[in-house]
């Protein structure tokens, strides 16, 4: 475990300085005050700051009256002198501190800026948020090793790990998509596939090593106008550097199954434990070249992954399964999934001079993973993922009296390639629910069997470099003291998005007690079109252009202002340059061949208030995105400027960005589309549906031939999906509200905060089909049987989702000090959230636009959640930790027929259902959805400067089952929502069972 020496100041103390203002930048710390000799303030006199890790030195000199400021120091702990007097400061992540010196003895003061609430850091502050400290990291209970699980003790956080051991962070009601990370003040933003932070979708990695990680900051809304592509959390982590002094750790952890309790799917009857694992290793060193000038650091982390699954039938047709081969059957019950990971980091921090510091660093990550493994999906249906992500970051900061710049060059390189696991045909086995008159109503997965189909094979990449320059100007007076920070930034990304393959046709089988149908009753495979303009992978040459000012404004002792604005534009070719096909256009306005005389094919849209020809692009007619201005605007006020009881609020407007993976549909979509052909009843001459789609006398070949044959099958040469973009695209913005209140009560701190965030422009896709009269349902059914004349379905994207989610979010934290040794920080949050569309999902097809989509509960948020976290010192030199997660049951949203049917004709409408609470926690019924209890021990053993570890970490240790699958057994009927759901008792569950993991580490 690494130590750091935290110095056992009163953190209360520091909390009363006096501070004229308090201004925080991306990454680096703000240092001011007042020198004060014999007669007064001291005008004129040199300040330095000396880093006692690295030696780095910074100058400055006091104004007419006595005050300095020190901008752009990177965190760690430094000697202060002017004059005679000296005293010593710890500067953590993105904080600002306040020192005076006095020619008296008590002006020698620690102050420590430490702890982990910006409260604690920077009390006098409109973000909202808190910051992660090292001894957080390293002494709190841990399931994963991503440094970002302990972001959740922030209110208003969520980290979560799902059933695949997939791990994503969210903000509220906003989608993962919207976050962002910084590190070391460089977004590390995914452009082209879900996630927010890049490589980080669907992944059971870490986006960096631990290791490396010095502390962070969460800021959940009203950042300042340096933070950009966010509108959700961002989270800012400062990474650690070589000192003087030689310094190197390394750390083994382990567990398997003979170390955890069985997952709910191993309780199932007549089922074992299936094997799991996890192995993680790693290492890091640092120290000096040159003395107080040239440092490096280095870091790895090794991660082997072995995780539990489970394969069942859709519940509604479990029956069924019985009727399946005894080798299909085989496929069903517990599976494991590997996974490995590669991190490293390395940096080299050079003193030029006391004035100019250049730091080089690089980041790399490679993982692959076998995935999307259970459920129907047995585990030879998974796919095998790539996932890629290096990054080289050139960083010179030079600082001046009365000014500090600071200049970046990054280059990245970031790809995430999943494919079936195998090449061949995919078997589908199904049962059907018929009406009594054989019409088939619903069709149910029993389990997918053989390789996964091209819809598995997926590019996504981003590659490019970029230059950003930040210039701060403090200590300017005019009607008070302004801070004033200006920057400019310009990427150059290039973007590749492939979203299917020719690959791996899946077969489609109905069982019956009678067994599994002789022949297939329907066959789905993406094939190639020759469509002009398209083509199967897209690639861009994106360019993104940011501006940003930002004035912190201290208007008095008490009164701070944090006014800026930020303004976003990007390029993107794919979607300027576009044209639509003229063959589709010609379609699209011909004569309607159902009505024909009476108007054309694209008149069916009037109805629902969509123009055709605003999807229709000529090349010239669409433009980038220009007005995402961003003003933002936050306040502090310090009732006694004493740092004790201070009200914060804000207003703001922050931009996001479209994803480029589903911007890219428009330009691939038709060149490779997904074509579904039925197949006739040996028995009836009949296809399962009649919809429009092929129906086919079965042919052998097709099976023994696969793609070679169902290429030539006539559908697939003259059909295609198109997907059209609308011409006035928008980025999907969130505006940001808040009021608080942060106290200081004896050494707790203590934070209550309002914050509204209201989201828009969210990105959507609709079903551009319509009946002849216009109308988008008729008898309760879609038009699926009514696209544009010679084509398959065509899909419309555009702008539409949106969110409304009012928090209230409480904190109160004791932070850790020698003198008491221990720690607690309590955080609740109570969310009310509603939405227009299911969360991170970008179809909707339930509806004729979006604009029909009631607003209900959003989906995975929880009303209530809480977390408790802390440590205390033991006896026999033990630390001991621990950390309570409660939430009550996370919202699901469905579309069923409930019996209401509104004036558009439609029958299943969205609504949301609240599942059951599944537990309950030392009191109260079973109130509670969400529920774990996990400690850690440690023990530390010295011999000279040679420290050895043992660590245990107890997680989920009242092995509470955490269900995150549920049956829908009826949801109401004659327009009354009456929902009735049961808990799937073997299905998938978030988080892990109880289990012990151990862990080892050396320090020297």
């Amino acid at each position: 475990m690494r130590q750091r020496s935290l110095l056992a100041g009163a953190v209360a103390s520091c909390l009363m300085l006096a501070a004229p203002a308090t201004f925080s930048q991306s990454v680096n710390s703000n240092l001011r005050g007042q020198v004060t000799g014999e007669a007064g303030p001291a005008a004129d006199t040199e300040v330095v700051a000396t880093n006692q890790a690295t030696g780095a030195v910074r100058r400055t000199r006091t104004s007419t009256d006595g005050s300095y400021v020190l901008i752009g120091l990177p965190p760690g702990t430094y000697t202060v002198e002017a004059g005679d007097l000296t005293s010593t400061v710890t500067l953590s992540v993105a904080a600002n501190a306040t020192l005076n010196l006095q020619p008296r003895p008590e002006s020698i003061e620690q102050v420590v800026v430490t702890g982990v609430r910006p409260a604690a850091l920077d009390v006098r502050t409109s973000e909202v948020g808190g910051t992660i400290s090292l001894r957080e990291i390293e002494q709190l209970p841990q399931s994963t090793r991503n440094f970002l699980e302990f972001a959740d003790t922030v209110p208003g956080m969520a980290f979560t790990t799902d059933a695949q051991g997939f791990t994503s962070l969210r903000s509220g009601a906003t989608s993962k998509n919207n976050g962002n990370l910084y590190i070391d003040g460089i977004g590390q933003k995914s452009y082209v596939e879900a996630g927010g932070i890049a490589g980080q979708n669907q992944s059971r990695g870490n986006p960096f090593p631990q290791l490396a990680i010095d502390q962070y900051k969460v800021i959940t809304s009203n950042y300042k106008a340096e933070y950009g592509q966010v509108a959700g959390a961002a989270v800012t982590a400062v990474t650690r550097s070589g000192t003087n002094e030689f310094e190197a750790e390394a750390y083994f952890r382990y567990t398997d199954e003979s170390m955890r309790a069985k997952r709910p799917a191993e309780k199932a009857p007549g089922e074992e434990k299936v094997d799991s694992q996890t192995e993680e290793y790693g290492f890091a060193v640092g120290g000096p070249i040159i003395r107080d000038r040239l440092h490096y650091f280095l870091a790895y982390e090794y991660k082997d992954l072995i995780t539990p699954r489970v394969v069942y039938p859709n519940t509604n047709a479990s029956d069924s399964a019985q009727f399946l081969p005894a080798d299909v059957q085989s496929l069903f019950g517990p599976q494991n999934t590997p996974f490995e990971e590669d991190l490293a980091f390395g940096k080299l921090s050079w003193s030029i001079t006391e004035d100019d510091l250049l730091d080089l660093s690089f980041q790399y990550r490679d993982e692959v993973q076998v995935d999307s493994v259970g459920e129907q999906r047995s585990a030879p249906h998974g796919r095998d993922v790539l996932n890629k992500d290096e990054r080289l970051t050139l960083r010179w900061q030079h600082s001046a009296v009365r000014w500090v710049n600071e200049l970046l060059f990054t280059t990245e390189k970031t790809e995430n390639n999943p494919y079936p696991r195998n090449l061949g045909n995919g078997v589908m086995y199904a049962a059907f629910n018929r009406l009594p008159s054989g019409v088939v109503q619903d069709e149910w997965n029993i389990v997918e069997a053989g390789p996964a189909g091209g819809g598995d094979a997926k590019i996504r990449k981003q590659e490019g470099w970029s230059v950003a320059n930040n210039l701060t100007l403090p200590g300017i007076n005019w009607l008070g003291e302004h801070t004033v920070k200006v920057g400019v930034s310009y990427k150059d990304i290039d973007l590749t998005s492939q979203d299917a393959g020719s690959i791996n046709p899946q077969f489609r089988y109905e069982v019956t007690p009678a067994g599994v149908a002789a022949t297939p009753y329907r066959v789905d495979f993406n094939a190639p079109f020759n469509v002009p303009g398209q083509r199967a992978t897209v690639d861009t040459d994106g360019k993104q252009y940011g501006f940003y000012i930002q004035d912190d404004w201290a208007v008095n002792d008490k009164l701070i202002l944090n006014i800026g604005v930020r303004w976003d534009y990007e390029e993107n070719p794919a979607y300027t340059d576009f044209v639509t096909s003229q063959a589709f256009v010609d379609a699209l306005y011909a004569d309607d061949p159902d009505i024909p005389g009476v108007q054309p094919w694209a008149d069916r849209l009037q109805a629902s208030g969509v123009n055709a020809a605003d999807f229709v692009s000529t090349g010239s007619n669409r433009d980038d995105y220009k007005d995402a201005w961003a003003p933002r605007f936050g306040f502090s006020y310090d009732l006694n400027a004493d740092e004790r009881h201070v009200i914060h609020g804000g207003a703001g407007r922050s931009y996001d960005r479209n994803l480029f993976s589903l911007l890219s549909l428009e330009v691939s979509k038709a060149a490779l589309s997904p074509v579904a052909v039925y197949f006739q009843d040996p028995a009836t001459g009949q296809c399962y549906r009649d919809d429009g789609r092929a129906c086919l006398v079965w042919d052998q070949a097709y099976f023994d031939q696969g793609m070679d044959a169902l290429s030539q099958l006539p559908i697939t040469t003259g059909s295609a999906e198109l997907f059209m973009l609308n011409n006035d695209l928008k980025t999907p913005y969130s505006d940001q509200f808040s009021l608080g209140v942060s106290n200081q009560i004896g050494e707790w701190r203590t934070d209550v905060t309002v914050q509204r965030l209201l989201s828009y422009d969210g990105f959507i896709f609709s079903l551009i089909n319509r009946y002849p009269d216009g109308s988008f349902f008729q008898n309760g059914s879609q038009p699926w049987g009514e696209p544009v004349p010679g084509y398959a379905n065509t899909i419309l994207g555009y702008n539409g989702i949106e969110s409304r989610n009012t928090q209230v979010l409480l904190s109160a934290e004791k932070p850790y000090s020698s003198d008491s040794g221990w720690s607690l920080n309590l955080a609740y949050t109570y969310t009310d959230a509603k939405h227009n569309r299911k969360i991170d999902d970008s179809f909707a097809f339930d509806k004729p636009t979006i604009d029909e989509y009631p607003f209900i509960m959003v989906d995975t948020i929880p009303e209530h959640r809480f977390v408790a976290a802390g440590s205390i010192d033991g006896p026999w030199g033990l630390v001991f930790g621990a950390k309570i997660v409660l939430e009550t049951p996370r919202p699901q949203n469905e579309v069923r027929d409930y019996g209401a049917r509104p004036p558009d004709g439609s029958f299943s409408q969205p609504f949301a259902i609240e599942p059951p609470g599944t537990g309950s926690f030392l009191v109260g019924g079973d109130i509670w959805g969400y529920r774990t209890v996990d400690f850690q021990v440690t023990k530390e053993f010295k011999v000279g400067d040679f420290s050895f570890s043992a660590r245990m970490n107890l997680l989920n240790a009242f092995d509470y089952e955490n269900y995150s699958t549920f049956n829908i057994l009826s949801v109401g009927s004659d327009g009354v929502l009456d929902p009735d759901l049961e808990v799937n008792k073997y299905g998938d569950s978030f988080y892990v069972p109880r289990t012990l993991s151990l862990e080892v580490s050396f320090n020297f």
